[in-house]
């Protein structure tokens, strides 16, 4: 590997999605992927090895976060730029990675240079969010407009719970969504009655109604 290429750690539980990354950064003349994990232990134990020079975090890990990953580094000495990869809703995650420590945010259906220009854009020191995102951020500044609106409902709902509310409005079912998050049957369970009880929804009728319309809002907007 040449010392003069910024060198990019991958963290992705995915092997497909590890290796189209790779294939992107490694065409560029100025950058190549110097590492990978696909879970968070091995992450922080190759990261302090490495040393890379930017890291491309998945939010959702099998068993894990990559949000709580994203604190454990900020809350250690390393200081390296981090842009988050996320298959979820950017106006529901975005901001949530951001406040974790994160550097940039970008979703995985963007053009392959898209991606490439997003990690350029957080190696040069700013943060990357898209136009789109970027605007809604910045509406929030207009006075006697949305910044004097009431707190999302979902904000009650932990990252996790979020997770699990997208899958189902995308009608995933319980088993689908155990096996992609890498847990148990009995804790997505748990995650929908802690939803069905933040969000004030009594059925599972009402939980499943609630993600589909949430989602569909998302999308649309």
């Amino acid at each position: 590997m040449s010392n003069s290429k910024k060198r990019i750690f991958v963290v992705e539980d995915h092997p497909m999605v590890r290796e189209r990354l790779a294939e992107l950064v490694n065409k560029e003349d100025d950058m190549e992927v110097c590492g990978e994990a696909d879970n968070v232990t091995t992450a922080l134990e190759l990261i302090q090895q490495l040393n890379p020079d930017i890291i491309i975090i998945d939010i959702t890990l099998r068993g894990s976060s990559g949000l709580d990953l994203i604190r454990t580094l900020r809350k250690s000495p390393i200081e390296t730029p981090i842009l988050t990869l996320s298959m979820h809703d950017e106006t529901a995650y975005a901001h949530r990675a951001l406040r974790a420590g994160a550097n940039g945010f970008i979703m995985k259906n963007q053009a392959s240079k898209e991606i490439v220009s997003a990690v350029r854009y957080v190696l040069s020191g700013e943060i990357y969010l898209s136009k789109e995102m970027t605007s809604a951020v910045l509406r929030k500044f207009v006075p006697g407009k949305i910044q004097d609106a009431p707190i999302r409902t979902v904000d009650k709902l932990s990252n996790r719970e979020l997770a699990v509310l997208e899958m189902l409005g995308r009608g995933n079912s319980s088993r689908i969504i155990a096996e992609t998050l890498g847990v148990g049957i009995a804790t997505v369970d748990t995650y929908r009655a802690r939803i069905k009880e933040k969000l004030n929804l009594q059925n599972t009728f009402e939980l499943q109604s609630f993600a589909i319309q949430w989602l569909r809002e998302r999308e649309i907007g």
